[in-house]
Order: C-alpha cells, then structure tokens, then sequence
C-alpha cells in the first residue's frame, strides 16, 4: 500500500506556475489564475452538494422505478420473463452510448447546464411512462423503447459530475464532494423501494412512475430558478467548438492522454470497479435466497444501503481532512481505493465459506460500505489528472466500466451454474478487485497529464 506522505511532489498542483518559475504576464499563469477565480466558495458548494445528492437520489429513483413495477406491469400487459428481460435490459444500451458525449459536451458548456436538461428530459419520460405503456398498441415496444431512452439521457449524469467538480471544486474538497453526491445513489435506491412499494400497493404500478418523475422535473426546474438564477441552459454548436483547426489538435493530444500510465491506471481500476460493483448488485439477492431461504428481503436488500450511506459521506471527509493536512493527494487516492478493492475483499472472501445468516449481512454490508470508498479514490483522481476533459475521460471509464460489468454478470451466472457454488463468484470479484487495485496502487498519480509541458506554456487539451 503506498505510504503516505506530507507535502509531497504533487500537494499543490493549483501552484503549479510558481513552481515552473513563469515570469508575470506568460500566458499560462494567467490562464491557471483565471480557473482558479471560477471556483465556488465554500458555502456556494455546500449548496450545490446538497442539491447535486437530491438529484442524483431521484436519477435512482427515476431508474429504479421500472424494476419495482416490472413484475405489476407484466401481470398487467401479459409480458413473458423474456419480455420483461428486454425492457429492462434495454436501459443498459442507451446508458452506455451517451457516457463520453455527455462528458464532452459539459466540458464545454458547464456540466451544470447537461444536467439541468437532463434531468428534465428524464424526468418527464418518467412521467409519461404510464401514458405511453396504455396508449400503445404495443406496450412492449413503447417500454422497451422509454427505457433506452431513459438510458441515453441518464447516461450524462456522471460524467457531467466529474466536469462539473473539475471545474468548481477546488482539489481538497473533491472528495466530500463526489462521495456525498454518489451517497445518492444509495438513498434513492432506499426511498424508491421504500415508498415505491407502497405506492405500488396503494395506488397502483402508474403512481411510482406519476411521483418519481414530477418529483425530477421539479428538482431541474428549482436548480434552474434558484442557483442557475434563470438562466437559458442554451447549448450552440459554436459552444461546442464544432469543426475548425481544434480537430487535429484534439487528436494528438487525446493520443497523448491516453499514453500516460496514470491516466491507463484510472481507467483500468475503475473498470475492475464497476465490474465487480454490478456483478455483487445483480446477484446478491440470489445468493441469499439460495443460501438463507427463510431469510426477510427487506433485512438484506436494505441494510448493506444503510451502512453504504455513512460509510460513502465518511471517506470523502477522511480523504479531503487528509488533503488539507498536507498530505500528498496521489497517496490518500491510493488509500481510499486499497479500503475500497483491498479490505472490502476481504469480507467478500469470508462468504465463501459457511456462515449464518448474521454473519453473511454483516459480510455483505462491510463488503459494500468499504466500495463507496471509491468515489474518493479512483472516482476523483480522474479530475486530478485531466481538469480541462474530466467529463469526456470519466465518460470514457464509464462505458468501460458498464460493458465490463453486464459481461461479468454474465459469466459470474455461468460460474454458478458450471460449479454449483457461489465461492467460485466470490473468488472472481476478489481477483478482479485485486487486479484494479495493484495496477492503481503501481500507476496512479495526482499531477496534471492534460498539459503541454514539453513548451513554454500551458496547452489544456482540445476536445
């Protein structure tokens, strides 16, 4: 594990021009100064926090709702499981194709301006979800078809975060940051199960998607009235810097990006991550059905959430403290991920063995509280590395991250099926975990790569 260090090589990349020795008036210290006055003050960001947390709990909540009412919808249209299957599935492919374009384009407009549009377009898909699956002479196409979309527009989300954090929060506050917006994640997946089921029993399968939606669109409107102070998100071509001279420079330099060890690491841990995320996800419930049939799925299925809530808030807190201390930012990267893959494997592998049923939550909960270590590791040293394109390279470890994880679910149902044994699963997330965490460990680092430092000034890359 590496070792923490204070005031080490990369502490202040923010003072990275007095460090180069410029003299007064070179191009690229005006440039760092300027980024650095478009920082938001403290209080300003603590605001924004909270109201990044709230929609990141309703993008869950806008996303889970399908699941929950899969099985009353199938009833109610006479879906198959295969049926079923596809319209839930569809999700998967619209989310994946909309990662590096969503990161792109906050890059260039403001990650703030990506999410507002976003959130209203799936907010209200949400909403209008019930309406298409009635009107349709085909409630499975329709279906099938709203949840791609609700994929490709939720697919922004993340990478328009990481933009958003690059070009607002300042280094040492990152981590508070990012750990509390993804807590979101969590919380919504607690309040849609909760109080979308029931709404399910109460009002019917139409309510869920009726409150999850409206709910959305009335978060977007609020962030554009209060904090964006009404301004038109208006998204031109010319803001994207279509066409011109940029597309041969952004070619290069994009080349050059991903030559660089650190910026392979990040990708490389944060597919390991997301693999073995989706993969305990998707098949813990069945394992503990499998193994503790007469166990409450109310006790395993909300629990692990519980823990993951304290456990996410509390790294992005130890990691920014530590930061501000003056310890070598790479280093508290590289300790947030080893308790997020390393010690969280640990747990992972006492399920293989027999245990009750006690234990086994007490497992699984340490298991997933100790992975939302990441969103203070390898979750933000992507906005270390690459400030400037921190939303089109967190795109790219995305789409990564969800075509490695959909084909390790895969595989880890053929393991069950070929050995009869859920070790031979537990075994496979620990290696995989493993793998992520000792190319982080090797590779990693906290200095800026999306620069020129081979000429007099500073070059951000063009993209």
């Amino acid at each position: 594990m590496a070792v923490i260090q204070k005031y080490g090589k990369n502490y202040s990349p923010d003072l990275v021009c007095h460090k180069e020795n410029h003299p007064i008036g070179v191009p690229g210290c005006h440039k760092k100064w300027t980024e650095q006055n478009t920082n938001w003050p403290r209080p300003v960001a603590r605001i924004w926090t909270v109201v990044l947390l709230l929609g990141t709990c309703l993008l869950y909540c806008a996303r889970v709702a399908m699941p929950i009412c899969a099985v009353s919808m199938a009833e109610r249209f006479n879906w198959s499981k295969r049926e079923s299957g596809m319209v839930l599935g569809s999700f998967f492919w619209g989310y994946c194709f909309t990662q590096v374009f969503g990161g792109y384009v906050s890059d260039r407009v403001g990650g703030e301006k990506v999410l507002l549009l976003s959130a209203a377009a799936w907010g209200s898909m949400t909403a209008f979800t019930p309406i298409l699956a009635h009107f349709c002479s085909q409630p499975i196409l329709s279906m099938t078809l709203a949840r791609f979309l609700m994929g490709l527009l939720q697919g922004v989300h993340y990478p328009s975060l990481a933009s958003l954090c690059s070009q607002k929060v300042v280094e040492s506050e990152r981590g508070f940051l990012m750990s509390t917006v993804g807590s979101g994640s969590y919380l919504g997946t607690l309040v849609i199960g909760g109080a979308g089921s029931l709404m399910l029993d109460l009002y019917g399968w139409e309510s869920v998607f009726y409150v999850s939606g409206l709910l959305s669109v009335l978060w977007a409107y609020c962030m554009w009235k209060y904090l964006l102070k009404g301004e038109g998100p208006i998204i031109t071509l010319e803001s994207l810097g279509s066409g011109g001279p940029q597309s041969k420079l952004s070619k290069r330099h994009w080349l050059r990006l991903f030559k660089q060890p650190a910026v392979c690491a990040v990708i490389v841990t944060h597919l390991c991550t997301a693999s073995t995320f989706f993969t305990l996800l998707s098949w813990l419930p069945t394992f503990f059905k499998d193994t503790f049939p007469d166990a409450k799925g109310w006790v395993f299925n909300v629990i692990p959430w519980l823990v993951a809530i304290p456990s996410s808030l509390f790294s992005g807190c130890l990691s920014d403290h530590l930061i501000s201390q003056g310890f070598d930012t790479a280093s508290v990267r590289k300790l947030m991920q080893f308790f997020s893959m390393g010690v969280s494997s640990l747990f992972t592998l006492l399920l293989c063995g027999k245990t009750t049923f006690p234990w086994a939550v007490a497992f699984v909960s340490a298991t997933m509280g100790l992975t939302t270590f990441s969103h203070s590791g390898v979750s933000v040293n992507v906005q270390d590395l690459a400030p400037s394109c921190a939303g089109a390279l967190f795109g790219v470890m995305n789409t990564c991250g969800a075509f490695s994880g959909v084909l390790m679910v895969y595989f880890s149902g053929y393991l069950i099926e070929a050995t009869g044994s859920w070790a031979s699963v537990f075994a496979l997330i620990t290696t995989v975990n493993l793998l992520g965490l000792c190319t982080f460990l090797a590779f990693a680092e906290a200095r800026r790569v999306d620069i020129d430092s081979s000429k007099g000034r500073h070059h951000n890359i063009h993209i």
